[in-house]
């Protein structure tokens, strides 16, 4: 197997949760630069992967012609102007979510990407959560019937202050970009394009410098899907709820790779990767030809291995892109949509590209 040269370029929480211990447990790449500045997590990298070099700048990542690929997962105010650098020195590249700041820059990366023939994709993670990829199951399964309601949730409890660029008053900070672009990007891969959002955003917690509360209504005719994120949440509402003309499926609890991921282990090393606890199950009740069912439905796996092993066949093998850059833009659009709601008050049309 021809194994992609791989370099990472951030190791905050992204880089160092989420890609270096993904990338580094599949054959298909080699992981041999991560690049940060911060002398303790150099530290961290040398113990973890002493194989991997650590390079003293961005340029010598870019003129090494060995590197197939750049993942990004910097703070989201560098995202454009680091892919940029990479697409001009003719690197493939991965950028964490959200894609970008604005559209504009969203839009830009993309003719750029065309016109230097390299791939670009944005980390949607969160399509590989075992329970997400339940939830679609079950949707496309028509146990349920037609859907007309559908509510998302990615809530935390955090009521003291953090530093991190995540809750400072800067572009792109806050959930509204952080865990709303997961959310904004499940309901697409679900539904498709909406026609028009309706946003409520807030400041709630007294130290509160960004938005640490929201909720999006998207609108799809007669369907309505509701997500929701909020950081003084200590007790979890239903994860997901589904309805539809015959019945409902409700999911709580969390998928569990990012516990894992964050304890340390990996797929390499744990057997049954992404299999959640049997008492997480969601659970089931259909009224169909005068009969009720009433049950839990076995969660599929979460695997998050399988967004790279997609960007490795689109290098290799000229697969199709699962996370198309298009898409990272779309939520982009989603989240200024939002904004433009909550400002004015009102609901916004909207006029995305299909997914």
């Amino acid at each position: 197997m021809e194994q992609i040269k791989t370099a990472i370029i951030g190791y905050g929480l992204s880089g160092s949760v989420f890609h270096a211990p993904i990338i580094s447990s599949l054959p298909e790449f080699l992981l041999s630069y991560i690049y940060t500045s911060d002398l303790e997590k150099q530290k961290s990298i040398h113990q973890r992967y002493p194989d991997v070099k650590i390079p003293t700048d961005l340029q010598s990542i870019f003129e090494n012609d060995g590197v197939e690929l750049v993942v990004i997962a910097t703070p989201n105010t560098s995202h454009f102007s680091i892919a940029k650098q990479a697409i001009l020195a003719g690197k493939n590249v991965v950028v964490d979510k959200p894609f970008t700041i604005t559209s504009k820059e969203a839009d830009e990366l993309i003719d750029l990407a065309k016109s230097q023939n390299v791939i670009l994709s944005v980390f949607q993670n969160r399509r590989w959560d075992s329970d997400f990829k339940t939830l679609r199951k079950v949707a496309e399964s028509l146990l349920l019937g037609t859907i007309v309601e559908c509510e998302m949730h990615m809530d935390r409890f955090r009521n003291q202050a953090k530093r991190s660029w995540r809750e400072e008053s800067l572009p792109g900070s806050g959930v509204l970009y952080d865990l709303g672009a997961h959310l904004i990007d499940q309901a697409q891969v679900m539904f498709g394009t909406p026609e028009a959002i309706t946003a409520d955003l807030r400041y709630q917690r007294k130290f509160a410098e960004t938005v640490d509360n929201f909720e999006i209504v998207l609108h799809y005719g007669k369907k309505k899907v509701t997500l929701k994120s909020g950081m003084l949440v200590k007790i979890s509402p239903a994860k997901y709820a589904l309805h539809g003309e015959n019945g409902s499926y409700v999911k709580y609890g969390e998928d569990v790779q990012e516990a894992d991921l964050k304890a340390g282990y990996t797929p390499a090393k744990k057997l049954n990767w992404g299999v959640e606890p049997l008492e997480q199950r969601g659970h089931i009740s259909v009224m169909t030809n005068g009969i009720e069912i009433n049950g839990t439905v076995e969660t599929e796996p979460g695997d998050y291995r399988e967004y790279y092993r997609n960007i490795y066949q689109a290098m290799k093998e000229n697969v199709d892109l699962i996370v198309q850059p298009i898409h990272g833009a779309n939520t982009v659009r989603l989240i200024e949509s939002a904004i433009k709601s909550n400002d004015q008050k009102k609901t916004i049309r909207v006029q995305l590209a299909e997914m």
